[in-house]
């Protein structure tokens, strides 16, 4: 694995030396540092690296991330230099004349609280993965411990496809999907779309975004978990909020906890988004249910583990102070814009 990430760090550089404009400077960039990208793909193979090499594999991989991602920004700057260049070098350039001001584009807010977590986690320790929008109904529910007479099914309003797959309701089938694929001990978060059948309104949408997180240990601890989740919401708000611990009940973990905080909107006094309540539901989690360790080919009497499920929209609503969810979803460019750097 290091002799790879080593071979994969001397062609991005290679390749960047060679990129003569932004469009090949930008799919370098996919290229390698993508979701999708290369150095992803390398990195799902994590499980099959011996446990006492795993940090040392780790800390390569960032290196190579941060090498990489430095020398992106410096072909652009270089790139950026040669064309001022060629404008002074210019006869006909006259540089007494106004410039015109670049329009700047945005990130979408969720895209941003993304690749927040991402950072917070990726420095935790945690591998960064990516699955399937469209699940099989194995994976959606019976993996996770919700057979097909569980009534826990309609608690969620399901997209069915005319083949019989759906699109997934939650971004837990990670779980199961990770459990087969890496060995243990390992850590993971799953971010990604998910869909459900259902009425929009300040709080609800048809399609929304999540962040799965799975830690699989010999002896882990609600303590753990908790620990966990106050150290990734402090980070990602950047202030000090109150939160609540209450009493769950989620099919595919066992204790199931809700973990509430307060509404950033209104600061608790009751608003559209929190119902009047104060409170928004934002992080449920526990400890994985014997049945999901089972079918993910984990045996429960060795291992053990928490998991999350993290709204997205929700989290940048608080984060943003955002009175309704379906402005994240609307594509209007006045309110993406506010989001603009700079």
């Amino acid at each position: 694995m290091l002799e790879e990430l080593g071979k994969l760090h001397q062609e991005a550089l290679s390749e960047l030396s060679d990129a003569n404009d932004e469009d090949t400077i930008r799919d370098l960039e996919v290229k390698y540092l993508g979701k999708k990208g290369a150095l992803t793909a390398l990195m799902k193979g994590m499980g099959k690296v011996a446990p006492e090499l795993r940090p040392q594999v780790g800390q390569k991989a960032n290196e190579v991330r941060s090498a990489v991602r430095e020398r992106i920004d410096a072909r652009r700057a270089e790139l950026e230099a040669l064309e001022i260049q060629r404008l002074l070098d210019d006869p006909h350039f006259d540089a007494t004349l106004p410039a015109l001001k670049p329009k700047a584009g945005s990130l979408h807010p969720v895209t941003l609280i993304t690749e927040h977590i991402e950072d917070v986690f990726r420095a935790m320790g945690f591998y960064l993965l990516d699955y399937p929008e469209v699940e099989t109904e194995e994976y959606n529910f019976e993996g996770l411990n919700i057979p097909a007479t569980h009534p826990a099914r309609d608690m969620q309003d399901t997209f069915w496809l005319n083949d019989g797959n759906l699109l997934r309701t939650h971004t837990s089938p990670g779980q199961v999907r990770a459990m087969a694929e890496y060995a243990p001990p390992f850590r993971a978060i799953f971010p990604g779309r998910v869909f459900r059948y259902e009425s929009t309104d300040a709080s609800h949408e048809h399609t929304f975004h999540q962040v799965e997180g799975l830690m699989i240990e010999k002896e882990i601890s609600v303590a753990n978990l908790i620990a966990s989740m106050k150290t990734l919401i402090s980070e990602v708000l950047e202030r000090d909020v109150t939160i609540r611990l209450r009493p769950g009940y989620f099919p595919f973990v066992e204790p199931g906890f809700e973990l509430d905080i307060q509404c950033q909107v209104c600061q608790g006094k009751g608003c559209s988004v929190c119902k009047q309540s104060g409170w928004l539901e934002l992080l449920p989690c526990g400890i994985v249910h014997p049945n999901v360790l089972r079918f993910g080919g984990l045996d429960p009497e060795v291992w053990s583990g928490w998991a999350f499920g993290l709204g997205l929209s929700r989290l940048v609503m608080m984060k943003y102070q955002i009175e309704d969810i379906r402005h994240l979803m609307a594509g209007d460019i006045r309110f993406i814009s506010q989001f603009r750097k700079g």
